[in-house]
Formats: C-alpha cells, structure tokens, sequence
C-alpha cells in the first residue's frame, strides 16, 4: 500500500529539521573496526577530541566492533540509521577488502558516504640484523642471489604489512615465503631474533626498533623523505629504483548511505577544522603520521582516492591468489 504524498512530504520536512538540528540529544558513535589501543583506534580518539568543539561540544563514543578484517564493524555503519549519530573511521582496508573478500555483506563504493580522509600513515622497509645488505641496492642483489630461501614476515592476512610485502613481490618480480603473525609486535619480535628475514610494515610499529638500531632499515614507501627524527636519513623506494612505489596506511571517515546532506556538510565542516587542530597535529606526528590536507579532505576526493586505491590493489591482491575467507 502506498503513502499518502502528504505523509511523505511530512517525514521529509521533519527529515530537514533534524537534519538542521544536527548534532543535538544524543552522541555521535565513531565505530573503529580494530581493537582499542592500536593505531587506528589511537587515530580514532584523537579525532574524537578534535572533533568535539566544532560539532558544539557533542559527546564522541568510540566503539570498537572488531572480527573479520575490519568487515564486521564496516558493516554494522553501512546497516546503522543513516542520521550522522553512527559513523564508521576505517584505514586503507577499505580499498582492499573488496578484493580480499569473496562475498562482503556491503559494498564499499555504493553503501557509504565519504567523509573525508584523516591522515597517512607511512610504511618502512626493515630487515633483520643479520642481514649483509647495508642499503638498498645490496638487498636488492641479496634477494635475487636468494630467491625461494626469503621469508617475509606480516601481521597477518589483509593487514598493511601483507599489502605492502604483496607490492614489493610484484615490483620485484620475485616471491618470497609469506610467514602470518597474529599482529605486528610478534612479527618484529620475530625480525629482531632473526626468525624472518623482512618485514614492511607502518612507521607506528617499527620506528622505535630503527632508533634503537634492532632492525636493519632500508627505505619508507612515502613519495618523499620522512623528517622524522631517526627515520631522515632513509631513502624513498621510489628514489631507490622502484618507480611509483607509495603505500601509505591512511585513514577516512564514513556515514552510512543516505545520511542527509545537511548533516554530512556539517559533519565534513568539522572534520577540516579538525585536521587543523594543532594538537591533533601534534598527536599525529607522534604516531609518525601526516595528517591530510589536500583535495581527498573533500567528499568527492575521498571517494575518488578510493576508487583508485581499489583499482590499485585488487589486481596485485587476485594475482597473489590471497582470500581472507
């Protein structure tokens, strides 16, 4: 039975004003698909705090529905009430779960709102202390004069470390061993004891090991040099040879679809006074990430990045053969 046109002209009166009332009676939940205390879910706190004084002081819940790479808490956003009260902040799996996954109970171009992107998160190339190679370019010969010995560590499936080490297979041409840990902090324990021999994996989880001279570093994935103390003096893959090598962990910031437009504005004027926030900044440095400034911060060039990033990954991630289920 169809409504009454004047019953539907009412819901979608009534529709505009909350929308104008946004935020207001209740909090805004920011659903984190990754444990607490983790890099993304340090991400998401931080951004909380930022974001709460330009939406007027609105209280920021950060709720951690974990399982499945990221896809269960993903998809718990794309079902939620699309009012801007549930938003969803998840890292480059975004872009990787479409091709890592057989079958998603969502589709991550059409069932989300793009929000904006927070930040970048830079990736190091690192060996284990035993290894000969002193640069670069002496890897790159060691690797070649060792090829089906190389064991390559990551944090497991679909995790940034295993993306990255998929795209240095592929740019060099080479296979190594993959060798899956439940997370990143026994793969690097595993890299410090010379139980694997490379690992690629965040400036969050490796900058410490390189200060401290307990891994060999080798090169950062970012198009140009990091200042971070401690990582300055290392090359970009991209200068070393491996033309176009970039792979960031960033991170964004969704609703799920049909989120009124006056609220998704709202939320995204925010977002960019937030990215401003100097002790936002601050924070983000220390995590050794780069917080977002560009078109990407926009909607539209959010979900144009996203697009790319799929289209990058998905062919690297069906040659690998890897599913995560």
């Amino acid at each position: 039975m169809k409504k009454p046109i004047a019953l539907i002209t009412l819901a979608m009166a009534a529709m505009g004003a909350h929308a104008q009332d946004f935020p207001a009676g209740k909090p805004i939940t920011i659903v984190v698909p990754f444990t607490a205390g983790g890099p993304t879910d340090r991400v998401a706190r931080d951004l909380a705090e930022a974001l709460r004084k330009p939406l007027g002081g609105i209280s920021i819940v950060i709720d951690n529905t974990v399982g499945a790479g990221s896809s269960i808490g993903t998809a718990k956003v794309a079902r939620a009430t699309p009012d801007g009260y549930t938003l969803l902040l998840n890292h480059i799996g975004m872009s990787t779960m479409p091709a890592l996954y057989r079958k998603l109970p969502f589709n991550v171009e059409n069932d989300f709102e793009y929000l904006g992107v927070i930040n970048d998160v830079p990736m190091t190339l690192v060996g284990k202390p035993a290894l000969p190679a002193e640069n670069f370019k002496e890897l790159t010969g060691w690797i070649a004069q060792n090829k089906g010995k190389i064991n390559l560590g990551n944090a497991g499936v679909g995790s940034a470390s295993h993306l990255c080490g998929l795209l240095l297979q592929s740019a060099l041409k080479t296979e190594m061993t993959p060798v899956p840990y439940k997370g990143a902090a026994p793969a690097i324990a595993d890299l410090m004891g010379n139980q694997i021999d490379l690992l690629c994996d965040q400036t969050t989880n490796t900058t410490q090991q390189i200060e401290a001279k307990k891994v060999k570093a080798y090169a950062v994935t970012t198009p140009k040099r990091l200042t971070t103390p401690g990582l300055a003096g290392l090359p970009t893959l991209d200068e070393s040879g491996m033309k176009n090598f970039q792979v960031t962990i960033w991170h964004g910031l969704y609703a799920p679809k049909g989120t009124p437009a006056a609220v998704l504005q709202k939320i995204n004027a925010a977002l960019k006074i937030a990215l401003k926030d100097p002790e936002f900044i601050k924070r983000e440095e220390a995590l050794g990430a780069v917080v977002a400034g560009d078109a990407r911060t926009d909607a539209t060039g959010h979900k144009k990045f996203v697009v790319a990033e799929i289209a990058k990954w998905s062919p690297i991630i069906k040659e690998a053969g890897v599913y995560a289920d």
